[in-house]
């Protein structure tokens, strides 16, 4: 985890006043997005556990950089390919990470537009939050549908990714099944190997020729990646190896747009100085409870007892038991354990060294 990272390199002190004042001066702050939460605060929900922390990942599907036109058709604006929730303990004693399908139907608030026009309220698929009103209409949509309260956020693009993943010298994954797959411009033998950022790129984003082809199986592969890279990043081969320490500093911090509250080094040390401190096992990755929406099968709807449940947990800041999800061909092997927890139980991954049992 690349916010980990940063606590331990201040907390060390490893890094000298240069290097610090670098990486502080990467992370771009998003003060449109705060402005904006701002005009509704009265509408968003209210923090119930002190110390406890929600934040927001969104993956945008920004073609931006080199070679990542080649991934797909883009009309001109960003879309969040990927999102996630990710709930931080009080104690900072386990963290669950909730994924949000970009298929999944929301009922989105009216939201402002970048050129400063208005959309009204819609029901529409959620990753149009991102698009249409960019951050800040995401945070609200994800707080109408959850009732929890977002309190940082961070956005990541294709070239973020990549960067990310080479910093680490790649990340180790095992394969049940050869990977072909040309509109994912990736092709990968059976077994453990590992990728580099544009392979991993390919691999997380890739659908229709792993598994049964769905984006839920997708966001299952992509739980079992960020699991391999949180434990890789945690791993004393780059946490105490300033020769790689700071290279994944640079290229994390570069590629982030955080809230103003996280965009310097200190922020992020203040939000995660506990959580390098984290097991691997209790690091839970899940999707939230869906079903198919009957009015089109290509998209969700929440599975509102299950989901509600959830929320209610990750509100209260009560642990959430993640059963191990079943491997599918072209998945990467989860080799974790279910962390013992109270029920309900729901279908997730525990982050693992390289996903290879």
């Amino acid at each position: 985890m690349a916010l980990g990272a940063a606590a331990l390199v201040l907390g060390t002190g490893v890094s000298g006043w240069a290097a610090y004042q670098k990486l502080n001066g990467n992370i771009t702050a998003d003060t449109a997005a705060e402005a904006e939460l701002k005009r509704y605060e009265r509408e968003r929900p209210t923090a119930l556990v002190r110390g406890a922390q929600n934040i927001l990942l969104i993956g945008s599907d920004s073609r931006a950089g080199p070679n990542n036109r080649k991934y797909g058709h883009s009309n001109g604006t960003a879309r969040s390919d990927t999102t996630i929730l990710l709930h931080l303990a009080a104690h900072r004693r386990w963290a669950t990470a909730v994924s949000i399908p970009r298929d999944l139907m929301v009922s989105m608030p009216a939201c402002r537009r970048p050129d400063g026009r208005t959309t009204g309220p819609a029901f529409a698929m959620f990753n149009h939050a991102y698009e249409a009103g960019g951050t800040a209409c995401t945070i609200r949509t994800v707080e109408k549908l959850t009732n929890i309260r977002i309190d940082h956020h961070v956005v990541i693009d294709f070239q973020g990714f990549k960067n990310m993943v080479n910093a680490v010298h790649g990340v180790r994954i095992c394969l049940r099944e050869p990977i072909r797959d040309s509109d994912a411009h990736l092709m990968l033998r059976a077994g453990p190997q590992t990728l580099g950022g544009e392979q991993a790129l390919g691999y997380v984003r890739a659908r229709k020729s792993l598994g049964n082809g769905s984006d839920t199986d997708r966001m299952d592969r992509q739980q079992r990646f960020l699991g391999a890279l949180a434990a890789k990043v945690q791993s004393n081969g780059v946490l105490l190896n300033p020769g790689r320490l700071y290279p994944l500093l640079d290229a994390a911090t570069s590629s982030l747009t955080t809230d103003p509250g996280l965009a310097s080094l200190r922020g992020l040390y203040n939000l995660v100085r506990g959580v390098r401190k984290i097991p691997t096992g209790n690091i839970q990755f899940l999707t939230v409870p869906i079903r198919p929406y009957p009015g089109n099968a290509n998209r969700d709807q929440l599975v509102a007892g299950a989901a509600g449940k959830l929320f209610r947990r990750l509100r209260t800041d009560t642990p959430v038991g993640v059963a191990r999800a079943p491997r599918t061909p072209g998945h990467a092997t989860p080799g974790s354990r279910s962390p013992a927890a109270s029920p309900p139980t729901f279908r997730g991954n525990t982050a693992s060294e390289d996903g290879c049992g």
